[in-house]
C-alpha cells in the first residue's frame, strides 16, 4: 500500500490506511473533482503566510530595532500555535471519548480553521495599524492556530475526495500546491512591505508606511472569508464525519503537559531579562549615543549608492564616527555579553527538555506500557525528534538567511533585496516535492526515470520565472542549477526506499550546511540553499518510517509527530541567540547538527523496525518520490 503525506502542509492523520482497508472491496469511487478544486485553495494559504514570514522576520527586526533572536519569535509564535492547537485536540480525544474533527466532520472543521484564520488577519490589521510587534505576534498566533484545524481535517478529507487507491496523487496535488505558496509568498510579502523590488536601504524601513502591509491582510482575511463560504456553501463538499474512536494515552498526554510546563519554565527567564536592570542601562548608554549610531546608519546607506573613491572616503568617515564613543560600546558589550550567554544557556536548556525528555518517556513507556499508547514504540519516539529537528531546520535556515545576506561577506544585501534568495530557498522545497510526486503515478520505469530528471529542473524555471515577473534580478540564481543536479542524483540513489531516502538528503543536507559555513560568497549561498533541497522531501520519509508498525496506534502516532511541528517554534530562537553570541554564520553549525541526527534516525529506524519483523527495504511507501 502506498501512503503520502505532504510535506509542509504539517498535519497528515493518516487515515489513508483505515479508509484503504474500508473500500478495499467496493467498486472505485469517482474523484468529487469539485470538492479537490476547493480544498486545495487552502492549502496554497499555508505556505503562501508560513514562507513569507521569511521576509517578514529581516522586515520587523529592522523596523522595531530587534535583536537576532526577537525577530525569531515570528516563528516562535506561528509553529507553537500548531503544537497548542494539536496538542488541544489530542486532550479533547482522550478527555471527551471521540475526535473533535471526525465529531464536526472535515468540511466544518476546515471552515471554522478559516474563520479563525480570519480573526487573526484581522488582529494583524489592528496590530500593524497599532504599531505594535506583540499584537503582530498574536494576530499570527490565531492565524496559524486557524492553520492547525484546517490541516488536521485537509489530508484525510482529500483522501476521502475520490478512491482510497488514488489517495496520494490528491494530497501531491494539494502539496504541490502548497509549495506554489511557499514560493509566491516571501515574492508579495516583499512587494508589500517595500512597494517595489527596487532597493530600500535598512535604515529606511523604519520610515516606510506600513499601509500595504494592512492592504495585505485585508486582502488574505477576505480570502479565508471566501473560502469558508464556498465551502459552506457548496454541495459537492461532504460533510466528512468520521465517528472513530480514539485510543486511551493518558499518561503519554500528562508526559506531554510535564514538557509543556518545563518549556514554559525556560523560556520564562529568557523574556524578563529583556526588562531586566542590565537591558535599561543598554537603553540608557544607546539614547546617548542615537544621534551617532543614526548618521552612522545614514551613510551606509549612502555608501551602498556610491563607487570608487567616495565610497571608500564614506567608509572612512563611518569609521571615524565610530571611533567617537567606542567607550560606550565597549561598555554595552561588556553589560550584554554576560546576559546573551545565559539566554542562550536557557534556551538550550529548552532544546535538552525535548530531546531528552522524549526519549526518557520512551524508556518508561517500554517498561510498563499500559497507558502510553503509540509512544510504547521507539520509532515513534525517535521520529518525533525527527520531525521536530526537520521542521525546524527548515523553519531556521529560511528565516535566519535574511541576517546571514545582509553581511559583507555574502553580498552586503539590503532586506528588501533578500526576496529572491528566500523564494529560491523556499522554491527549493517545491523542486524537491514536484520530483517526489512523480513517484505517486502509474507510470513505467523508463517514464518515472525520465519525470524525476525533468521535473526539478522545470520546478527550477518556474521558480525564477516567478521572481523575474516580481521585477528582481535572477543572474546570481542561475548556477543554482548545479545544486539542482546533485539533488536529482541523490534522487535516483535513494531508489525510492524511504530510510534510503531519508539518509541520503540527511548527509546531502550534512555536506552543504558544513560548506555554507566553510565558505563566504555565492557558494556558501547556493549551499546554505540547497538546504531547502534537502528538506524537500524528508517530511513522508520521517513520517511513514516512524509510523510503520503502529498498527491501531497508527493515527495516534500521527497525532504526536503532528505536534513535534513545535521545532518551528524553538529551533529558530535558538540559532537566532546563537546568532547574538557567536554571529549569524557560525549559528548555522545548528542545521548541521539537526541534518546528522536525522541521518542517525534513517540508520538507526532501519534495525528498529527488523527486530518487530517489519522490512521497510520492500515496502512501497511512494510519499517521497
Amino acid at each position: 500500500m502506498r501512503r503520502s503525506i505532504v510535506p509542509l502542509c504539517f498535519f497528515p492523520i493518516l487515515f489513508g490506511h483505515k479508509l484503504n482497508d474500508r473500500f478495499m472491496s467496493q467498486p472505485k469511487q469517482p474523484t468529487n473533482y469539485g470538492a479537490l478544486s476547493t480544498l486545495v485553495t487552502v492549502f496554497f494559504f499555508w505556505g503562501f503566510i508560513a514562507a513569507g514570514n521569511s521576509v517578514f522576520i529581516p522586515f520587523c527586526k529592522n523596523y522595531f530595532h530587534l535583536d537576532q533572536f526577537q525577530s525569531q519569535l515570528i516563528d516562535f509564535a506561528f509553529y507553537l500555535a500548531y503544537y497548542i492547537g494539536a496538542l488541544f485536540l489530542f486532550a479533547y480525544g482522550i478527555f471527551g471519548g471521540q475526535d473533535l474533527v471526525g465529531k464536526w466532520g472535515y468540511k466544518k472543521s476546515i471552515i471554522y480553521g478559516l474563520l479563525f484564520s480570519s480573526l487573526g488577519a484581522a488582529a494583524m490589521i489592528m496590530a500593524v495599524n497599532g504599531n505594535t510587534f506583540t499584537g503582530m505576534l498574536i494576530g499570527l498566533f490565531i492565524v496559524a492556530l486557524g492553520f492547525s484545524l484546517q490541516q488536521t481535517s485537509a489530508q484525510p478529507f482529500a483522501i476521502s475526495l475520490g478512491d482510497p487507491s488514488t489517495g496520494d496523487t490528491r494530497v501531491n496535488l494539494g502539496g504541490g500546491v502548497n509549495s506554489l505558496g511557499t514560493t509566491i509568498g516571501p515574492l508579495v510579502v516583499a512587494l508589500a512591505l517595500f512597494g517595489s523590488a527596487s532597493s530600500v536601504c535598512d535604515y529606511e524601513i523604519q520610515n516606510l508606511p506600513l499601509s500595504k502591509v494592512i492592504g495585505l491582510y485585508i486582502f488574505v482575511g477576505i480570502l479565508f472569508i471566501a473560502a469558508a463560504t464556498l465551502f459552506g456553501t457548496s454541495k459537492k463538499v461532504p460533510a466528512g464525519i468520521n465517528s472513530e474512536k480514539p485510543e486511551k494515552a493518558g499518561r503519554a498526554f500528562s508526559a506531554m503537559l510535564v514538557i509543556t510546563g518545563l518549556l514554559i519554565i525556560t523560556f520564562i527567564p529568557v523574556f524578563s531579562s529583556y526588562r531586566s536592570e542590565g537591558v535599561k542601562k543598554i537603553e540608557q548608554i544607546e539614547s546617548t549615543i542615537a544621534v551617532e549610531k543614526g548618521k552612522i546608519s545614514q551613510l551606509e546607506c549612502d555608501a551602498l549608492k556610491q563607487t570608487g573613491e567616495v565610497r571608500t572616503a564614506t567608509y572612512a568617515q563611518i569609521e571615524d564616527i565610530k571611533k567617537t564613543f567606542q567607550a560606550k560600546s565597549d561598555e554595552i558589550g561588556a553589560i550584554k555579553g554576560p546576559m546573551e550567554r545565559q539566554r542562550l544557556m536557557w534556551l538550550l536548556l529548552a532544546l535538552a527538555v525535548i530531546v531528552i525528555g522524549l526519549p526518557l518517556c520512551n524508556k518508561i513507556a517500554s517498561k510498563k506500557k499500559e497507558g502510553w499508547g503509540a509512544m510504547q514504540y521507539p520509532q515513534l519516539v525517535l521520529g518525533m525528534l525527527g520531525i521536530f529537528v526537520y521542521v525546524g531546520v527548515e523553519v531556521a535556515i529560511g528565516s535566519n538567511l535574511g541576517e546571514l545576506l545582509k553581511q559583507a561577506e555574502f553580498g552586503g544585501y539590503k532586506s528588501s533585496e533578500i526576496a529572491p534568495f528566500v523564494a529560491m530557498y523556499w522554491g527549493s522545497l517545491m523542486i524537491g516535492r514536484w520530483a517526489g510526486a512523480v513517484g505517486a503515478f502509474n507510470l513505467s520505469e523508463s517514464r518515472k526515470r525520465l519525470f524525476t530528471f525533468i521535473t526539478p529542473l522545470v520546478a527550477f524555471g518556474v521558480v525564477l520565472l516567478l521572481t523575474k515577473l516580481a521585477g528582481h534580478n535572477i543572474e546570481i540564481l542561475y548556477w543554482y542549477i548545479v545544486c539542482v543536479l546533485l539533488q536529482i542524483g541523490t534522487f535516483f540513489l535513494s531508489r525510492n526506499n524511504p530510510a534510503r531516502t531519508l539518509l541520503l538528503f540527511s548527509l546531502f543536507g550534512v555536506v552543504a550546511m558544513t560548506i555554507g559555513i566553510l565558505t563566504t560568497g555565492k557558494i556558501a549561498i547556493y549551499a546554505f540553499l540547497s538546504g531547502g533541497l534537502a528538506c524537500s522531501i524528508m517530511w513522508p520519509s520521517i513520517f511513514s518510517l516512524s509510523v510503520a508498525g503502529l498498527g491501531k496506534y497508527t493515527t495516534q502516532g500521527s497525532a504526536f509527530l503532528i505536534m513535534m511541528i513545535l521545532g518551528g517554534a524553538i529551533i529558530p530562537p535558538v540559532q537566532g541567540k546563537l546568532a547574538d553570541v557567536v554571529g549569524i554564520h557560525h549559528s548555522f553549525f545548528i542545521a548541521i547538527l539537526c541534518f546528522a541526527y536525522l541521518a542517525l534516525f534513517a540508520y538507526l529506524v532501519k534495525g528498529i523496525l527488523s527486530k518487530q519483523g517489519i522490512n521497510y527495504e520492500s515496502a512501497s511507501t511512494g510519499g517521497g518520490h
